[in-house]
């Protein structure tokens, strides 16, 4: 088990910068930095080494795999999040149940896929946050016997509320309705096991918790789940036989390489792999709680300095961001970064996220920082 202290050494930015922007793009490792140079490599050596490229993808697909608790056939391989919600949606059939939930905390780019799906005769229900707070209760007077479909976040983008995510499911499954869980927000920082978790389709790229690049995410399907419909967007790596190259054979695959289109992003693989690799040295538990007691910390402070936060108080529900109202954030998180503090401004919020690699002296300095800013504003 790596502690803080030591993961943190793998991290170069953080001998001259305060990395606080992992809810947009995780801080440059020296493993990320060693395999975009092997992938460089591989290409100046051997010019198209495929055979090379197709067991890194294999590698980033394995940790993937174990990262959440699934199997390697129950990963699909995608360029992003909203390509493997768009996979979700457009192989359901909404006729007889076209409930499809969601809430206003989703990320943008997973609700503009259900949104549309209306063209094709589905109903998009959004569950309304209460002072930035989402219970499984408000789920349930949405849910009904009509809702083929419930998406959940597991921490919200935009105030970083931990969902209860479980119970959601459980709810969701008890209504018979499938289940879609996008774990971008915190998958890297938050715990996850998918059979306890019990959904049915979990997403999550690389570039945030997964301390990759983008270009590249990872589809979780329950094991057995059939499609109402094949998946319509497709390519070769979606054949059962991807190098069989016939192209008037479109067999699928019975797992979830079904979902799978063209070439990925093969930079992004060897990012992927560099990022899981450094995560599966830790616990995942114990990441958890030191990222919790960072984003409790700085709650604090910042309440005590009169600042007015949008993230959850308790500790339960909030995830590893911290989100502050401010009148222009923008100009916030410019400051900051003329200062070498890297933060997230969204909406009228300035975003401060944490992992394993963040401590006590990220606080101090973003801390007097806003202060300062405050004092010549």
């Amino acid at each position: 088990m790596t502690d803080p202290a030591a993961f943190r050494t793998h991290f170069p930015a953080f001998a001259d910068s305060v990395h606080l922007a992992s809810c947009s793009q995780g801080a440059l490792s020296d493993a990320l930095t060693a395999e975009l140079f092997e992938f460089q490599h591989t290409i100046r050596e051997h010019g198209a080494p495929w055979d090379r490229w197709m067991v890194k993808i294999a590698e980033a697909r394995a940790l993937f795999a174990r990262l959440i608790g699934a199997g390697e056939d129950d990963i699909a391989v995608v360029p992003s999040a909203s390509e493997g919600a768009y996979q979700v949606a457009s192989t359901q059939v909404w006729d007889e149940r076209p409930g499809l939930v969601t809430t206003d905390l989703e990320f943008p780019s997973i609700a503009h896929n259900w949104l549309a799906q209306q063209g094709r005769g589905a109903e998009v229900r959004f569950v309304a946050h209460h002072d930035g707070l989402v219970d499984a209760e408000d789920y349930l007077a949405v849910i009904g016997p009509d809702t083929q479909l419930v998406s959940v976040p597991l921490v919200s983008y935009a105030n970083g509320l931990r969902f209860p995510a479980r119970e959601i499911v459980k709810l969701a499954k008890e209504n018979g309705a499938r289940t879609f869980v996008d774990a971008y927000q915190g998958l890297g920082v938050e715990p996850v096991d998918v059979t306890e978790l019990g959904c049915d389709y979990l997403v999550s790229g690389s570039l945030k918790y997964l301390l990759g690049i983008s270009g590249i995410a990872f589809l979780y399907v329950r094991p057995g789940l059939r499609d109402a419909v094949s998946p319509p967007l497709t390519g070769w790596f979606g054949r059962t036989n991807p190098f069989e190259f016939d192209p008037r054979n479109l067999e699928y695959p019975e797992h979830a390489r079904r979902f799978e289109s063209g070439t990925p992003s093969v930079p992004s693989a060897y990012g992927a792999v560099a990022g899981l690799t450094l995560l599966h040295r830790l616990d995942a538990h114990r990441v958890r709680e030191h990222v919790e007691g960072l984003t409790g910390q700085l709650q604090q402070r910042l309440l005590e300095a009169g600042e007015r936060l949008w993230s959850p108080l308790e500790d339960v529900r909030r995830g590893p961001l911290v989100a502050m109202f401010d009148r222009d954030p923008d100009a916030l998180a410019a400051f900051l970064a003329e200062r070498r503090i890297v933060c997230s401004a969204r909406g009228d919020v300035l975003r401060m996220s944490f992992h394993y690699y963040n401590e006590d002296s990220d606080l101090d300095a973003v801390v007097r920082a806003i202060a300062e800013y405050r004092a010549s504003h």
